[in-house]
């Protein structure tokens, strides 16, 4: 196949990633996100939210990355947050989903990609930092917006949601001190378990 050949099957391909739902509802609670929808709102989450940030970011690697981050789900399947179910098998799914997904790509092009993958992945640069930022925040804005829909179905306890975000405090105080405000207001209404 020509470079453009498999750029456009790759393009194709990912298309796929339309049809992973995700278990946040959108903000008006009538239905699940799916991963594109989650994907493009946190590329336009980073560029909104950039000037939270304490430590410089290049924005295009980081939009580029949650742009990115879900598409092994097409294989792999979502895998939810504060659940059980596929948690010890999960990286070796994604890796094998990464390997297929990526080598679609012309070789320089599906390097790029799973590299970038693999750095959100491990969460140690600031720019992975920064996307697991938005990965985590956009979720928290959803469910206070569908009135914790979510968060009630599965009954999430406040210390789950605080363990999976522990980090942010790290990457943005501002962001850490309002995910702080939504957690606790979702407390006293009885969306979040104590």
């Amino acid at each position: 196949m020509t470079r453009l050949e498999k750029q456009i099957q790759f393009i194709v391909e990912v298309d796929k990633v339309k049809n992973i739902f995700r278990q946040t509802y959108l903000s008006d609670g009538e239905r699940k996100e799916n991963d594109a929808e989650h994907s493009w709102h946190l590329a336009l989450s980073a560029i909104l939210l950039k000037e939270y940030v304490s430590e410089e970011v290049d924005l295009l690697k980081v939009i580029t990355m949650v742009l990115i981050h879900d598409l092994v789900e097409i294989d792999a399947g979502d895998t939810y947050a504060y659940g059980s179910v596929g948690v010890n098998d999960k990286r070796e799914r994604e890796e094998k989903a990464a390997e297929r997904i990526f080598s679609i790509l012309p070789i320089e092009q599906g390097e790029y990609f799973r590299k970038l993958w693999e750095e959100f992945e491990l969460y140690e640069t600031e720019d992975a930092k920064y996307a697991h930022l938005l990965d985590n925040f956009q979720p928290i804005l959803l469910n206070d917006a569908s009135e914790g829909k979510s968060w009630r179905e599965h009954c999430v306890r406040k210390e789950q949601i605080y363990k999976r975000n522990e980090k942010i405090k790290e990457t943005s105080e501002v962001i850490w001190e309002e995910m702080q405000k939504i957690v606790e207001k979702n407390v006293k209404l009885g969306n979040i378990q104590e």
